[in-house]
């Protein structure tokens, strides 16, 4: 989910888990690159579903799990009430991915997908991130929806200016999905 706002937009960043101690610390599933950034002291993170937020009062890495304590969540009980939350950080609204070849799911959504001879076949409608490798979610022109993993073999080009990406010539790769099961 992206909301835009004055000069910035909400980006996910990740989702709550269960408390971690007795003083109100939480567990992160993060759906961040940049868990130092996005959950650093004093950042303000709001909660995707209702207009609640809080600043953040300490991060730190515990045994490869982000621990996380918000202002005002002070006990096991309230750090409970919390567990499943989506947090939402702000970020600027033209700030870019810092690799050459990394992109961010909000830079993708929206593109038009080209196939090997050039010719629109579709629109990026999301972007799943399974453990195996990222997957574009494609809106066909023709109808249907298919998925595509994010690989440079498969994926060659990736045109944000001209608000495009471009398909390698692989046969099946444009079948829509079979939603059926």
């Amino acid at each position: 989910m992206v909301a835009e706002r004055t000069g910035s937009i909400e980006v996910r960043v990740g989702r709550i888990g269960r408390p971690h101690g007795v003083r109100g610390a939480l567990t992160v599933a993060l759906y961040t690159d940049e868990p130092e950034r996005r959950f650093a002291e004093g950042q303000r993170l709001t909660d995707a579903n209702s207009f609640r937020s809080w600043t953040v009062a300490k991060s730190h890495w515990h045994q490869g799990r982000l621990l996380l304590s918000l202002e005002g969540v002070e006990d096991r009980n309230a750090a409970e009430a919390l567990r499943g939350v989506e947090l939402m950080a702000s970020t600027p609204a033209d700030e870019a991915a810092e690799g050459p070849e990394e992109y961010w799911d909000r830079q993708l959504i929206g593109l038009g997908v080209l196939s090997a001879e050039g010719e629109s076949v579709g629109t990026i409608v999301s972007v799943a991130h399974p453990p195996a490798q990222d997957l574009l979610e494609i809106e066909l022109s023709g109808g249907g929806r298919t998925f595509v993993p994010f690989v440079r073999a498969l994926v060659p080009e990736v045109d944000l200016g001209a608000g495009t990406v471009s398909l390698a010539p692989v046969e099946g790769l444009l079948d829509p999905a079979d939603t059926s099961s």
